[in-house]
């Protein structure tokens, strides 16, 4: 196969509309746009107008809130830990912190902490030590003879 033979699947793409391209285009003249008004000419903003009634997005109340300083933390599934160890990117003899997992290119950065969680299983002995981590988690390098330290997120709210 060369480069010039490649070609999409019969009926993948679509040929776009050319509006405003003479009668035999079927969208010429107007270009679908019917005759006069706001919505033919060009620099409509419409969007959320009801016809001067109160729009429904201004109706509604507003709800919910997001705490500026919420701590946000790198998520680590334990079946990744293992598929790394198998593949000699993380050495379960030593202490497996974030640095580690960021050395391995597990976690791009720890961000506030590693969280692990419990998803894909765990066969290899390894000491653990992170963030946080979910019960099952814990229990699942507990099962497998390691062992999980939870440290205390680093701290970013201010103490009065």
């Amino acid at each position: 196969m060369k480069l010039h033979e490649l070609s999409d699947n019969e009926g993948a793409t679509k040929k776009r509309m050319r509006v405003g391209r003479g009668p035999g285009s079927g969208k010429g003249k107007m270009g679908g746009r019917g005759i006069k008004g706001q919505k033919s000419r060009s620099g409509v903003a419409i969007k959320g107008f009801e016809g001067g009634q109160m729009p429904i997005y201004q109706r509604l109340p507003k709800r919910g809130f997001n705490k500026p300083n919420r701590k946000s933390f790198a998520v680590v599934n334990l079946g990744l830990i293992q598929k790394f160890i198998d593949a000699k990117k993380i050495d379960a003899g030593n202490t497996i912190d974030g640095a580690a997992l960021v050395a391995s290119g597990l976690v791009r950065r720890e961000l506030d902490g590693i969280r692990v969680l419990a998803k894909g299983d765990i066969t290899s002995k390894i000491d653990l030590n992170v963030a946080g981590a979910s019960k099952s988690a814990i229990e699942a390098v507990e099962k497998a003879g390691g062992k999980v330290t939870v440290t205390a997120p680093k701290a970013v709210e201010a103490s009065e």
